[in-house]
């Protein structure tokens, strides 16, 4: 639930700010501008999914797996521009890590608690 409260949160905080929330980007214009706060509102919507997610239970693991999978995406995204347009600013990059790395921890674990129901179910 903890990573659905951080997106909420990101969101919020890019949603208000707009693009002067985007280290190094405080002069670009009005279209970028709409676009940051467009898709910042689209990742407060998957940070309640997560939330509403993880107080389910047992927590579906089919439901954690599918919202994992837009996490790589995301970093997927960042890598093609990389090499589309080069580094960004370096804040950037520890976050593709963390869209790239985490994902294979979070579905190896997604279906922990359905597994720790049924087995206290006997």
């Amino acid at each position: 639930m903890g990573d659905g409260v951080a997106c909420v949160a990101i969101g919020v905080h890019h949603l208000v700010l707009g693009i002067a929330s985007v280290p190094g980007e405080e002069a670009t214009g009005a279209t970028v501008d709409s676009r940051e706060r467009f898709y910042n509102a689209i990742f407060i919507g998957f940070g309640l999914a997560r939330i509403r997610t993880a107080r389910q239970s047992p927590v579906p693991s089919t439901a954690v797996r599918l919202l994992t999978a837009v996490f790589p995406l995301g970093g997927v995204g960042r890598v093609l521009s990389l090499l589309v347009h080069g580094w960004p600013h370096w804040l950037q990059i520890p976050l593709a890590a963390l869209e790239l790395l985490l994902p294979p921890l979070s579905f190896w674990l997604a279906d922990a608690d359905e597994r720790s129901v049924a087995a206290a179910r006997g």
